[in-house]
């Protein structure tokens, strides 16, 4: 007998899928080749549409006792120090959560294991390697290192190098730009320096995005992520504190003593799947999309996918709905993934490394200037909240 819905991928997508399903009381099979939770504590940030729509289970709740709330965020020069400081309590008409929450990636994915580790309709089958899909009219087939399974509806969940993509000919458009990002996680306190808990510091040689996160301790820790140049050795680099200490210490002038903790290196790709659904299978995640981290929405876009696509499938599980409607899915999370994630992710970045003086001046005054005005401000961060994006996804036909 074949499952009704089984999920390839048990990180923030994929388990984020499983309880919206559940929820609907569609039983769902899990399938992940890892032998447990993730503890990549890779994205840390939490915006407002995601709290709302993890609030009804009660994830929110948790994520909010862990993690550290955001309620501003600053762009800043190198050189020249603040540029300007934007509020999200002028969101508070809007939603709910008028803030971003920093919680890393790997607690998440926690709080999702634990919420459904006693569902009866949600079963996690950990250390299991997915060797091949095939799909006909009628179900999906595919070969595990733990037996062949079968289902009516599969959910791609299994990351950027998505094998189920792959098995289906859907070409994953885009580009990996030539640097990568290097993350240099320090106990040094930026908010002794009038650093807010997220900011971004333009520079055209070493731009900079520093954030704060709960990390293993009361105090918490820092982020720092930098551009590395693309003949730098990736397994020299992550072993060599000294030359991470030294990097930081060069963004920090004053001479306070600071650890290094954790030194990490990311290949960087902007790419959007051709179509998030063939047949009976549908991506999300990143195994629809990636892109750079710069404004931290890669995974909340992961989890907006695994919500409207629940809805859907759910309704044509219990026959309320005919499939196509699945089509619509698709549809309304490309756009939003092509004209707001992609968009948005690639401007954030030439914006930190803008080299022409009078268009980083141009740009330095405009941010200001919103800044200072509310109702500018506000469209502003319906934006860069990705509120507006996901209402615009969702009107879509």
């Amino acid at each position: 007998m074949a499952d009704k819905v089984v999920i390839v991928g048990a990180g923030p997508s994929g388990l984020s899928a499983a309880l919206f399903l559940d929820e609907m009381g569609i039983p769902v099979t899990v399938i992940e080749r890892g032998t447990g939770p993730s503890d990549d504590p890779r994205a840390a940030t939490f915006h407002p549409p995601t709290l709302e729509l993890l609030a009804p289970s009660g994830v929110t709740a948790e994520l909010l006792e862990r993690g550290i709330k955001s309620p501003l965020w600053q762009h800043r020069d190198r050189k020249k120090g603040l540029i300007a400081a934007l509020d999200l309590s002028v969101l508070s008409r809007e939603t709910e959560h008028p803030y971003r929450l920093q919680c890393e990636q790997h607690k998440f994915v926690q709080i999702l294991s634990k919420h459904l580790a006693d569902r009866p309709g949600v079963e996690i089958r950990y250390g299991t390697d997915l060797l091949s899909v095939e799909q006909d009219a009628d179900k999906v087939m595919l070969a595990t290192t733990s037996g062949p399974v079968a289902c009516d509806w599969l959910i791609a969940a299994d990351g950027g190098r998505s094998l189920v993509r792959k098995s289906q000919d859907i070409v994953f458009e885009g580009f990996t730009y030539k640097e990568r990002f290097l993350v240099i996680t320090t106990n040094y306190d930026f908010a002794k320096r009038g650093f807010a808990v997220s900011n971004y510091i333009a520079d055209p040689d070493e731009w900079c995005a520093v954030f704060k996160v709960p990390g293993d301790r009361p105090s918490g820790l820092w982020r720092s992520v930098f551009p590395m140049d693309e003949d730098e050795d990736e397994e020299t680099i992550v072993r060599d504190f000294a030359s991470a200490h030294a990097r930081v210490a060069r963004f920090v002038p004053e001479q306070d003593a600071f650890d290094v903790v954790h030194v990490n290196v990311y290949n960087v790709h902007q790419r959007v799947a051709s179509t998030f659904r063939k047949g009976r299978i549908m991506l999300i995640g990143d195994a629809a999309h990636v892109n750079n981290p710069l404004g931290g929405m890669g995974m909340n876009f992961g989890i907006h996918d695994a919500h409207n696509l629940a809805e859907k499938l759910a309704a044509v599980v219990k026959g309320e709905a005919d499939e196509s409607i699945l089509d619509r899915f698709s549809r309304q999370r490309r756009y939003a993934a092509q004209t707001f994630l992609q968009r948005m992710t690639i401007q954030n970045k030439r914006n930190l490394e803008e080299r022409d003086p009078d268009l980083k001046l141009a740009r330095e005054k405009e941010l200001a200037e919103i800044a200072a005005d509310e109702e500018r401000s506000r469209a502003h961060l319906m934006q860069t909240s990705m509120i507006a994006g996901y209402r615009a996804a969702n009107a879509i036909e």
